[in-house]
């Protein structure tokens, strides 16, 4: 039940996102609160080193907004802010380099932590795990896509 005294905005399980500093098309995203962290399906991705004078390790791979297609897709290449510990859904710990965005949902842009990883067999290119959904919005798990039908 939603509390009656909340201003967070009631967003269901999936939802359209945008990445705009990545790419121009929006991308189909999973709000799971069972996850803490967020990722996204980095297609070839790649890992550069820091160099000597200090400047970060940096991540370039492609992001395909469209489930099942390349159509739309975009390079990416952005500094690492570290490297998460992500225990998946059946207790497997995977070391992910991670990066952070901004991320528009819900109508609302912040910035986001996002683990690169591939997703391929997974329904959804994008999660937005319960760190990012924190304090911002509460989720309807009966409803899809209440950000557009309420705009």
């Amino acid at each position: 039940m939603v509390p009656t005294n909340s201003t967070r905005r009631v967003l269901g399980w999936r939802e359209w996102a945008r990445l705009d500093a990545w790419c121009d098309t929006p991308i189909k995203a999973k709000l799971d609160t069972g996850a803490k962290t967020s990722s996204i399906h980095a297609f070839g991705l790649e890992i550069s080193a820091g160099r000597r004078n200090g400047s970060p390790a940096s991540a370039r791979f492609e992001v395909h907004p469209e489930q099942d297609t390349a159509a739309g897709s975009t390079l990416v290449e952005v500094d690492l802010c570290g490297y998460r510990e992500v225990r998946s859904s059946n207790g497997v710990i995977e070391i992910r380099p991670a990066v952070i965005t901004d991320l528009t949902l819900g109508g609302s842009t912040f910035p986001i932590e996002l683990t690169l990883t591939d997703r391929d067999l997974m329904g959804f290119r994008l999660l937005v795990g319960r760190e990012a959904i924190r304090r911002r919005f509460l989720i309807d798990a009966d409803a899809s896509f209440l950000a557009e039908a309420n705009s």
